[in-house]
């Protein structure tokens, strides 16, 4: 009962700070201060509690860097021209009836070859995005089709964190679940893509003027060399290249560029890779200003505090009350269903798609014992959900990155579809199937091996 009243006060004042429009920090401290106390009460002593605390925040050291690096990187693609030249070189090409669709194509496109979510978002969404504002395209739909995009891809790509947190889970291989999640996307991929067709066929606007493809040719050099951070990001995740050090390597072409191509002094270029791109100009400034790591604060301290739940959650036995009413709530619904509802609330609870996975596999790792089929359910459900929390960092940092308002996730269709269509598809074909499937293929595998 104890634990049902702390996550449920918990919940409250979640609720309270979204609906009030306060900052979602608050929340997270007052829930903090309530894991404390209740680690206090099952007899842990403070400075325990602190150490778990401490546990969970080294957890994510590695994606606090990240966060970082996007700050930079967003800030430094703005001023060396990177953004400005893709933007002045396919605004002519790219019209409004199209744009909302190719945004979504582009953004999945990326993040398969990166693997990244957040990365995919600080360089090809931050365009798309620019492009859009002048284009005057509904910021809503952008954003939402970017969001979507970005995630795309963190699921099904071999080089996305994501996959291969599930695939360490559940013990499965990392290559046969990607073909399992491209299977399962197929439906829900071309539906979200039928549906940004259509809302943008209904688009009215004009392309992007002669004035802005001016207003970029005056304020930059537009020399086909401030594309480098641009490729240097691509060729290097391509061929696998961890993600940071690439950004760390764009982000120093970058530099090198601002300086001897734009002109930037090494004192303006520190001062923008810290607070980021701002232009004198406000017809430029209202399309590119931003970036920096100053962007990525608020969203490293959400990081912070909802990682030190995880510590707390796991030594003090908080979720095992909960872990068992999930499982009579899988035996009611379906396994499927129960992880569908658990998917929602841990996405809600942790704040982050890392911890929102660990949390999800730990509460319903008993209600699915096929391994295949549990990292596919995974894949389809809390991967994907994750984005779908405005107060979660998979939800903030990207729609940060590019500039989108919250309500962006109204138009991440491909994101509501994916665990929708499955669940659906579930029901009419039974949960066996896809496993079964997995199953012969993994034994044809393992006897040609």
């Amino acid at each position: 009962m104890l634990e049902l009243v702390v996550i449920g006060s918990f919940f409250t004042v979640l609720f309270v700070c979204v609906i009030l429009d306060y900052s979602i920090l608050y929340a997270l401290s007052a829930g903090y201060a309530l894991f404390f106390t209740y680690g206090l009460i099952r007899g842990f002593t403070a400075m325990g509690i602190i150490k778990m605390s401490w546990d969970g925040i080294k957890t994510v050291k590695n994606i606090l860097v990240t966060f970082l690096l996007i700050g930079m990187l967003t800030a430094v693609w703005r001023d060396c021209g990177t953004i400005p030249y893709i933007i002045y070189h396919s605004s002519g090409l790219i019209t409004p009836s199209v744009f909302i669709l190719m945004s979504f194509l582009l953004c999945c496109l990326i993040s398969v070859l990166t693997g990244t979510a957040f990365g995919t978002a600080a360089t090809i969404g931050v365009i798309c995005m620019t492009l859009g504002n002048a284009m005057g395209i509904n910021p809503v739909l952008a954003g939402g089709a970017i969001l979507s995009g970005v995630f795309f891809g963190d699921r099904c790509s071999p080089m996305s964190t994501s996959a291969l947190l599930v695939s360490e889970l559940t013990g499965t291989d990392i290559y046969l679940n990607v073909k399992n999640m491209i299977r399962t996307s197929i439906v829900p991929f071309a539906a979200a893509g039928a549906l940004y067709l259509v809302l943008g066929i209904n688009h009215d606007n004009e392309p992007a003027s002669i004035e802005i493809w001016n207003l970029f040719s005056d304020n930059f050099n537009l020399k086909g060399i401030v594309t480098l951070p641009a490729l240097l990001i691509i060729v290097l995740c391509v061929v696998r290249v961890k993600v940071k050090k690439a950004m760390l390597v764009s982000v120093a072409a970058g530099s090198m560029i601002s300086i001897f191509v734009q002109n930037t002094s090494p004192a303006e270029l520190l001062k923008l890779l810290m607070a980021g791109f701002q232009s004198p100009d406000q017809q430029l400034a209202a399309m590119m200003n931003g970036g920096g790591i100053v962007s990525m604060v608020k969203v490293a301290a959400i990081v912070c505090l909802s990682s030190c739940y995880a510590g707390i959650f796991e030594k003090t036995g908080l979720l095992n009350g909960i872990r068992a009413q999930i499982a009579e709530l899988s035996n009611k619904l379906t396994p499927y269903g129960g992880l569908l509802v658990s998917s929602v609330l841990t996405s809600m609870v942790a704040c982050n798609q890392t911890l929102a996975i660990m949390l999800t596999h730990y509460l319903c790792k008993d209600t699915m014992p096929d391994r295949r089929q549990f990292a596919i359910n995974l894949e389809n459900t809390v991967v994907v959900i994750s984005p779908l929390i405005p107060w979660s960092i998979a939800c903030a940092v990207p729609l940060a990155s590019v500039g989108a308002p919250v309500s962006s996730v109204l138009a991440a269709f491909y994101l509501y579809l994916l665990p929708l269509w499955n669940l659906f598809h579930q029901k009419r074909t039974g949960a066996g199937q896809l496993s079964l499937a997995a199953s012969s293929e993994a034994k044809s595998t393992e006897a040609q091996a």
